[in-house]
């Protein structure tokens, strides 16, 4: 059995403007100033789980040649172009039906491209057992990070953490899923304990998966399926282009996750963000002694603390006075702005 990894790389945030931008969002840019994208990255933290002919890319058409150009180990058959967006569970169920044609056996991860994970061997060690236990069950399994603080960005997962699977002893019966708290109910949460992070990142057999889809979802899946002939040829790009938008608009949390009965979360503690602002980039990387994260060959600070500074490009970057800004560059454009302010920073551009 082989395992397969699918990328979700079609979203086209711009959060961490100037660096990311329509054009090029943020999974396709050095984000960590490590010299890898983010969803070179996500591919890293896969090797040794799966070969990279192993792997798959979901993405919007006007991405095609970036993933081409950044994952060139990755086959071009393997990179699944969506005409337009439709959320997460079409892109899940045309992979996974493309899959099947391909390998009718396959055990399959599921993460999006633009995520951190600081401790790679610890997430290894829990995707590993994480598929080995989808392999022998007719189970779905999902992350479920371990909350370090009363977070509203995440969406939750309830877990049933009376008792393990006889299998795995740390994976546990997801009893719901839970929407973006309030603040009240992110503390509730995390004084309960049985509450987790969704993190978005899925495991499952393929036909689990398919099967799933055509009890709680069937014209998705007649859909996928009545195309399964044009797969991995020349037609497949203008059929997926013809039928792709009479696809629903709907996260695969609303169409399987929420309706499925076998599904287990593992928690996890792996040094797991979705960066989503400069601030949670911020909290994710190494600081100096006043609290600042520096990105960037050449940036001198003096009397600044608790910045964020991505200023890559090979120049001199000297910053004096300020607390709890963030200074990012990209080309011709200079951002300076607060971190408490950072969600206006759609206004500036």
């Amino acid at each position: 059995m082989a395992n397969h990894v699918v990328i979700m790389a079609g979203g086209a945030g711009s959060r961490f403007w100037p660096m990311s931008t329509e054009e090029c969002p943020k999974q396709f840019i050095d984000v960590l100033g490590c010299g890898r994208t983010l969803i070179q990255l996500t591919v890293d933290r896969f090797k040794g789980i799966c070969s990279e002919k192993d792997v798959w890319v979901v993405t919007n058409k006007r991405y095609q040649h970036i993933v081409a150009e950044q994952l060139p180990d990755v086959p071009q058959s393997h990179i699944l172009l969506e005409p337009c967006r439709r959320n997460t569970a079409p892109c899940i169920a045309y992979a996974s039906f493309r899959i099947k044609k391909e390998d009718s056996n396959a055990n399959i991860v599921i993460t999006p491209s633009d995520h951190i994970v600081m401790d790679i061997p610890e997430f290894q060690r829990i995707i590993t057992g994480c598929l080995r236990f989808t392999a022998e069950t007719d189970s779905i399994v999902t992350l479920g990070i371990n909350p370090t603080r009363p977070e509203t960005g995440y969406g939750y997962i309830q877990a049933d953490m009376k008792q393990s699977t006889l299998r795995n002893k740390e994976l546990f019966r997801v009893d719901s899923f839970r929407e973006k708290p309030d603040v009240d109910t992110a503390k509730e949460y995390i004084r309960q304990k049985n509450y987790f992070w969704n993190a978005g990142i899925f495991v499952w057999h393929v036909e689990t998966i398919i099967n799933a889809f055509r009890i709680y979802q069937p014209a998705m899946a007649q859909m996928f399926e009545r195309l399964m002939p044009q797969y991995g040829t020349d037609e497949e790009q203008s059929v997926i282009d013809e039928h792709f938008p009479d696809c629903d608009n709907i996260s695969v949390d609303y169409a399987i996750m929420e309706k499925a009965e076998e599904i287990y979360v593992h928690p996890a503690n792996c040094g797991w963000s979705d960066i989503g602002t400069w601030g949670s980039l911020l909290q994710q990387m190494k600081k100096d002694l006043y609290g600042n994260a520096l990105i960037g060959s050449d940036v001198q600070v003096y009397d600044t603390s608790n910045c964020v500074i991505h200023c890559a490009e090979e120049r001199k970057v000297v910053i004096q006075g300020l607390d709890g800004y963030v200074v990012a560059e990209q080309g011709d454009t200079l951002l300076i702005c607060r971190l408490e302010e950072e969600q206006r920073i759609k206004e500036f551009h």
